[in-house]
């Protein structure tokens, strides 16, 4: 019998709480493209899954157009008035300092400083995320608030960061499972404190792994990667191009998974990829409201796996979608922001297009015409209103059962989750009168 119930409530509601937990461990730290933040996240993840290997890249190293930049470290940052004050202070909030800045140690004035600053003038309390990874320079990010009442004066501007050749690092775990085509799963994790953007998809992603290790009978192999976002996706689509462009079947970027807030469902380039068409099934039923954007409104790494040339069948269901909800990229973005319900419904979200990928087959009915199910107690003695949605589900799932369409097929079809038509099949299966195949049964 296939298993496709999930655990109970109440160790549901628990993961929730242990994925808001891990991500209570992981906020302080001031990850980046490269360096020792992201080192100790990986460190961090290795210790709940210690499967993962952890990969580095040389600087320098040539992906496809792009190079692996040097690594950046950052150990403090403030800015202190004439009198000693610090009025920017990186230890309190590490979106303070602009991305990849550059070390600086300089007295300036406040207009001379100004231009060094930024601050969202329509939202006034958030400090915003800014980086320039790829152009030396250095800033300082605040509040608008705070940035406004600056008085005229002196100010001393500390950054202590280093900019060196050393190495880009990701996080990589391959679960081998009956057959050798693959699943992949990708997230990032490149940002510093933010709770939705950043923190939410590692978390959602190493509790997925601790699912998927604990499935007995794996069919397809899982392949789950932690990288730095772009440049990450980038070298390891140059390293392993061309085994996924054979092996992956289906996959999704996880990222922006962990608020309240409606599911969003960003599509792969083609649109109509099998991991669409799971993303479309499973979020019209768990929210029939869920928000739908285009391949134009991509932004995160499904830009590279689905790129012209690599073309992967790799979608993103979400929350709330990366731009799409103000408090994105600012400090806002934070532990509040992200709930346990939040992680759990978007960990949930994400498990039931997993095993719709596991337990999808071709079922065929074996007797020729309408199977007398009431002899088999799978057909109700007394017909009531309250038993003809799932007799009418039971036999219209029996209609379709040529072994041409698939149970995915037949759910979009008449419009019942795959998760109650499965039961279905396992019943009719175990009394003699159909068949599931893992393809196609074409008649000859």
């Amino acid at each position: 019998m296939s298993n496709f119930s999930d655990p109970g409530l109440s160790n549901e509601i628990s993961n929730g709480d242990k994925m808001h937990k891990m991500a209570k461990v992981l906020w302080p730290i001031a990850r980046s493209l490269t360096g020792d933040g992201v080192r100790e996240t990986l460190a961090f993840i290795k210790q709940e899954i210690s499967e993962l290997n952890i990969e580095s890249v040389p600087s320098g190293t040539t992906a496809f157009d792009w190079t692996v930049p040097k690594e950046w470290n950052i150990t403090d940052a403030y800015i202190e008035d004439n009198y000693g004050n610090k009025v920017v202070d990186f230890s309190k909030n590490n979106l303070h300092v602009v991305g990849y800045s550059i070390p600086v140690d300089t007295w300036l004035t406040r207009e001379e400083l100004d231009k060094y600053l930024h601050s969202l003038p329509k939202q006034k309390n958030a400090i915003p995320y800014v980086t320039s990874y790829y152009q030396e320079q250095w800033g300082f990010c605040l509040t608008h608030k705070q940035r406004s009442k600056l008085p005229a004066g002196k100010y001393h501007a500390v950054i202590k960061s280093t900019l060196r050749d050393g190495e880009l690092n990701y996080g990589e775990i391959i679960l081998k499972g009956a057959e050798d085509k693959e699943i992949l799963l990708s997230t990032y994790i490149c940002h510093p404190s933010m709770g939705n953007n950043e923190l939410s998809g590692p978390v959602v992603t190493t509790f997925l792994v601790k699912w998927l290790m604990s499935l007995k009978n794996r069919r397809f192999t899982y392949r789950i990667i932690f990288v730095p976002e772009t440049i990450g996706s980038i070298v390891y689509l140059s390293k392993h191009i061309e085994h996924l462009k054979k092996n992956i079947i289906a996959g999704y970027v996880v990222t922006c998974i962990g608020d309240n807030n409606c599911y969003s469902y960003l599509p792969s380039r083609n649109g109509n990829t099998l991991s669409d068409i799971i993303a479309q099934h499973v979020l019209s039923h768990i929210e029939p409201e869920y928000k739908q954007y285009t391949w134009l409104d991509r932004g995160s790494d499904e830009r590279q796996y689905c790129a012209p040339g690599v073309d992967l069948p790799i979608a993103t269901i979400m929350r709330s979608k990366y731009g799409e909800y103000p408090e994105y990229h600012t400090s806002l973005d934070d532990l509040k922001f992200i709930t346990s319900e939040g992680l759990n419904g978007g960990f949930l979200a994400l498990k039931k297009s997993i095993k719709i990928l596991e337990f999808n087959c071709y079922p065929k009915m074996i007797v020729i015409c309408e199977p007398q199910l009431g002899k088999r107690g799978l057909y109700p003695n007394l017909s009531t209103k309250g038993q003809k949605t799932g007799v009418r589900a039971m036999m219209n799932l029996i209609s379709y059962s040529d072994g041409e369409k698939s149970l995915l097929d037949i759910s979009v079809i008449i419009n019942i989750p795959f998760w109650e038509l499965l039961p279905m099949v396992d019943d009719l299966v175990s009394h003699g009168l159909m068949e599931k195949h893992k393809e196609c049964q074409l008649e000859k």
